[in-house]
């Protein structure tokens, strides 16, 4: 098998090595493997890319670029959760149209080996919960926040894929998005124990200025005094 010849050869190449990597099961994909599926000769791939190493580059940096596109592709609501949700919701589309290209980004995982794309998709939630943090609408730090919803959403998004298209059942991802949410929201705070509320206030009103002061940038205290400050919100707003 070979892709169209009619698209150009750089494209062929990037679908090649998409391809190839997502069922590699981790083994290594050799340059005659993508020349071969791409339709091309190794000069061709030399001529774009460099090496093989440039183009598996390539292939996450378009991805990422894609990824990034179809998580912003919104007018953000006012109601930052709304927009996490949404964000969840775009992440799964994004799998079940691309799942190889997916695979490549979030499918090969190595012990003790944290792919930079991980980090790179946690930013981006980081970015939208650090505005429900200012706004008292979550109970966590948004960076736990945000490795905890993106573990949840490759998880399912994976899960869907493996599945036989008829029989995925989407279900299933709402399911999980709505309790993720739930569970970092302030929501769970106002159904907590009587003793806990004054607790849970302070966590929150912590959290929300940690963010605040993060995203502000504030001059009105030097860098010395603001690192302590933070520091003293962390603790407050990491306690359980």
């Amino acid at each position: 098998m070979s892709f169209d010849d009619q698209l150009p050869p750089k494209i062929r190449l990037l679908r090649a090595a998409a391809e190839l990597l997502a069922n590699s099961d981790g083994l290594p994909v050799s340059t005659r493997q993508i020349t071969k599926l791409a339709g091309v000769t190794a000069p061709t791939l030399y001529h774009h890319f460099g090496d093989k190493e440039g183009l598996f580059d390539a292939v996450v940096a378009a991805g990422f670029e894609e990824y990034v596109a179809g998580e912003r592709d919104f007018a953000p609501s006012g109601e930052p959760l709304e927009d996490i949700r949404r964000m969840w919701d775009n992440h799964v589309q994004f799998g079940l149209t691309q799942p190889h290209l997916y695979l490549v980004m979030f499918g090969n995982i190595r012990p003790e080996s944290r792919p930079a794309i991980v980090a790179d998709a946690e930013a981006l939630l980081e970015e939208m919960l650090n505005k429900a943090a200012i706004a008292g609408l979550i109970n966590v730090p948004p960076r736990e926040a945000a490795r905890s919803i993106l573990a949840a959403n490759v998880g399912v998004t994976l899960m869907l894929i493996a599945d036989p298209v008829e029989d995925r059942n989407l279900e299933l991802s709402t399911m999980t998005r709505d309790s993720m949410i739930f569970a970092i929201s302030t929501e769970k705070t106002r159904g907590a124990a009587a003793d806990d509320s004054g607790k849970s206030s302070v966590v929150v009103a912590a959290i929300a200025l940690n963010a605040a002061l993060q995203a502000s940038h504030s001059d009105q205290l030097s860098s010395s005094e603001l690192k302590l400050f933070l520091e003293w919100l962390h603790r407050i707003s990491s306690s359980s």
